[in-house]
C-alpha cells in the first residue's frame, strides 16, 4: 500500500459529532466532478473522466486517465446550549485513481474499423470513512461528587484500495469493483472532577483495527438517438443519448482487532503524571458486517452542450454489526439531482465557452443510532453544489482542472446542527498513447 500512509497522514481532521456513529462519516465513491453535480454516478459516463460509483461506466473511458482530488472544508457546530457556531477548518487529499482502457481508439481510427466492445481497468485509493469529534458534557447531578465533566473524543478512519474492471459490448456495459478495506478507529472517554483539580483522571482508550474485502457491481445501458446519423470515429461525448444505470452490493464481513487501555493522569502544577492502570483488552479478534447498497439513476446528454441526471441510492445500515457499536443504526438513502452546461466546446475565440459549468443538489440521511429517544428523528444532510471544469493541454493532450464548492447543513432542527462549506479541487490528466500500434514502412 504505497499511498496508504500518504492518505492516512493527510486524513481530514474533522469535529463532527455525527461521525461517532458506526465506523464514522462514510464517504461516497464520487470524484470531484461528480460531487459538483450533486453526486451523479449511477448513469454518468464520459470518455475523459473516471467513474467508479457504477463501475460499468468505466467501459466508456477512451483515454488513459489519472485523477487526483483535494479538498478544504469549514465546519460550524451549534447545540442547544450555545446559539453561536464554532468553526473549524480542515483539508486533505481525497483520492487518487488511474484508469487504463485495454484498447486504444486511435488504432481503430487508423485502421478504419469500429470495435463493438471495449475493456477498461482502474486502480483507486480513497477513504471509506472518517471519525473526528470532541464532546464535553458538564454534569452536577451527583451531590457527593459535585460538578464533573465527561469527555468523549474520536479519531481515525478507514480506506479502500480498489481494483475496477469493466467491459462494454455495443450499448451494454458491466463493471465490478473489488476492494480491500483497512484502517484504525480510536475512541477515548474520561471523567474529570472539576472541584478537585488534584484528583486522578481515568481515561479509557479504545482502538479498533479493521480490514476486509468488499465488492460492488454495476450495469449500464446506453440509448443512442439518431443512430443513422453517427459518423465514423465520432466520440460518445458528441452524441445525443440517454443512459440508465444500476449498481449495488450485498453485505460483507470485516475483521476487527480491538484494544482497550485504562490509564490514570494527575496534574501536579504544570507536571503531568500518567500511569497505566491496566490493559482491559489486547488484540481481541472479532468480526463485523458492512451493509448492502443499491443505487440507480438516469442521465440525458445533449451532446457536449448540456446534460442532466438523477440518482437514488439506499444503504442498509441496520444490518451493520460490530462489537464496539452498541446500538443498531438506521437505514439511509441519498438523492442527487444535477448536470452540466458547456456553451461551445469548439469555440476558438472564447476560452470560457469551452468550460464545463456544473450544478447539483444532494439530500441524504445519516445512519444515527436507532434508540428509543430518536426513533422518529431523521438526521439529514442537504447541500447545494457548483463547479467548473477547465480544459487545458498537458503533453499535447486535453486534461481538466475541476474547481467546486458545496454548502450544506447536517441535522437541521435537531439538538446538534452542523453547517459546512467545502471547496474541492481535482486534476485529471489524460493520455491516448498507451497501447497504440506503431507502424513502420
Amino acid at each position: 500500500m504505497l499511498f496508504g500512509p500518504i492518505l492516512s497522514n493527510a486524513q481530514s481532521k474533522i469535529n463532527s459529532p455525527y461521525s461517532r456513529f458506526g465506523i464514522g462519516d462514510v464517504n461516497g465513491r464520487e470524484f470531484m466532478y461528480s460531487q459538483q453535480m450533486g453526486g451523479l454516478g449511477a448513469a454518468f459516463t464520459n470518455p475523459y473522466s473516471i467513474n467508479i460509483v457504477n463501475p460499468a461506466a468505466l467501459a466508456h473511458l477512451e483515454v488513459t486517465s489519472f485523477d487526483l482530488g483535494l479538498e478544504a472544508k469549514s465546519f460550524g457546530l451549534k447545540d442547544a446550549s450555545d446559539p453561536d457556531y464554532t468553526n473549524l477548518w480542515s483539508g486533505n487529499m481525497s483520492y487518487m485513481s488511474l484508469a487504463v482502457p485495454l484498447q486504444n481508439k486511435l488504432n481503430d481510427i487508423l485502421e478504419r474499423k469500429q470495435r463493438p466492445y471495449s475493456v477498461t481497468t482502474a486502480f483507486t485509493l480513497l477513504p471509506y470513512s472518517v471519525v473526528g469529534y470532541d464532546i464535553s458534557v458538564v454534569d452536577s447531578t451527583n451531590v457527593d461528587l459535585g460538578t464533573f465533566v465527561r469527555n468523549f473524543s474520536g479519531s481515525g478512519g478507514t480506506f479502500q484500495f480498489m481494483w475496477s474492471n469493466a467491459v462494454r459490448y455495443k450499448d451494454f456495459s458491466f463493471g465490478l469493483n473489488t476492494s480491500y478495506l483497512f484502517g484504525k478507529l480510536n475512541y477515548d472517554k474520561n471523567f474529570i472532577l472539576t472541584e478537585n483539580p488534584a484528583s486522578y483522571v481515568t481515561t479509557f482508550e479504545n482502538s479498533h483495527r479493521l480490514n476486509g474485502f468488499r465488492w460492488n457491481a454495476g450495469l449500464l445501458y446506453t440509448l443512442n438517438f439518431d443512430k443513422s446519423e453517427e459518423k465514423e470515429g465520432e466520440s460518445d461525448i458528441d452524441k445525443k443519448k440517454m443512459t440508465f444505470g444500476v449498481y449495488g452490493n450485498g453485505s460483507s464481513s470485516i475483521n476487527v482487532s480491538s484494544r482497550i487501555l485504562e490509564t490514570a493522569t494527575q496534574f501536579v502544577g504544570l507536571l503531568e503524571v500518567r500511569d497505566t492502570l491496566g490493559m482491559l483488552q489486547e488484540d481481541v479478534e472479532t468480526s463485523g458486517t458492512l451493509p448492502a447498497e443499491l443505487g440507480f439513476g438516469v442521465q440525458y446528454y445533449h451532446g457536449q452542450k448540456f446534460g442532466i441526471g438523477v440518482n437514488y441510492s439506499q444503504t442498509s445500515w441496520s444490518d451493520f454489526a460490530a462489537d464496539f457499536v452498541n446500538n443498531p443504526l438506521k437505514n439511509t438513502s441519498k438523492l442527487s439531482i444535477g448536470g452540466y452546461y458547456r456553451p461551445n466546446y469548439k469555440s476558438v475565440t472564447s476560452y470560457f465557452s469551452r468550460v464545463h459549468y456544473r450544478f447539483g443538489l444532494h439530500y441524504r440521511s445519516i445512519p444515527v443510532e436507532e434508540i428509543q429517544q430518536n426513533q422518529g428523528e431523521v438526521v439529514r444532510d442537504v447541500g447545494l453544489n457548483f463547479g467548473m471544469g477547465f480544459p487545458f493541454f498537458y503533453q499535447r493532450k486535453i486534461s481538466h482542472l475541476n474547481l467546486g464548492i458545496s454548502a450544506g447543513m447536517k441535522g437541521q432542527g435537531t439538538a446538534i446542527e452542523e453547517r459546512y462549506l467545502r471547496f474541492t479541487f481535482s486534476f485529471t490528466f489524460n493520455d491516448d498513447e498507451w497501447f497504440i500500434k506503431r507502424k513502420y514502412n
